[in-house]
């Protein structure tokens, strides 16, 4: 695997990393339902949970975010990139796949976890709602590093998700209870801060406000 000995290098490649300001740790936003499969078709189903995506408003809507989204989404298709992300991720505790946008092809889910794979120093949490995608990966051998927890997230407010056996899922509560681990961020100021529920596989669900 080609090496980068410099982080101006490898964003050279992989262009920029996302940082939501809630989260402890750098994320890797793409373009949202452009890299969302099942998610461009979930927006147009009431009730969904891709409904009123928060990806789809907001700052996430200034030119320069846009721009940069489009770029890492380009990005992700180069030869060097997977390099490039694991000089970027080397050294951090904790990152967060896809504040925007999901695994969007099997060669990409591929890439990301050769990424995960070469930062075993890391804890990698990847939320998706790419449930097909990722059955296909498992029944053909796939391998998941044990430093990274997918979570399948569920389609509809309110409901469980879709499950795949040792793969724990995340939910999206409103007029019902939450269903298992609730995220406190709504009462922590929308800051994860100590919890770190969302990167531990141990917790089958996490449940968060619909916001």
């Amino acid at each position: 695997m080609k090496q980068f000995k410099t982080k101006k290098a490898a964003l050279s490649v992989a262009v920029s990393l996302s940082n939501p300001s809630k989260m402890p740790s750098f994320s890797y936003g793409l373009p949202a339902l452009e890299a969302c499969p099942v998610g461009r078709k979930l927006a147009k189903v009431p009730g969904s949970t891709c409904g009123d995506c928060y990806a789809c408003k907001g700052m996430y809507q200034f030119k320069n975010v846009k721009k940069s989204q489009r770029d890492r989404m380009s990005a992700t298709q180069r030869a060097d990139w997977v390099p490039a992300m694991v000089k970027l991720i080397t050294g951090q505790k904790f990152f967060r796949w896809h504040d925007s946008g999901d695994l969007y092809s099997m060669e990409y889910l591929r890439k990301v976890l050769a990424v995960c794979a070469a930062t075993p120093d890391t804890l990698h949490w990847i939320p998706t709602r790419e449930k097909g995608l990722l059955a296909r990966f498992i029944k053909s051998g796939g391998h998941i590093p044990e430093n990274v927890t997918i979570r399948l997230s569920a389609a509809m407010v309110d409901e469980p998700a879709a499950s795949l056996p040792g793969i724990p899922t995340s939910t999206v509560h409103h007029n019902r209870p939450a269903i298992g681990h609730e995220c406190p961020a709504p009462t922590q100021a929308g800051e994860c801060r100590d919890c770190r529920a969302c990167w531990d596989k141990s917790i089958v669900n996490v449940s968060y406000n619909k916001h």
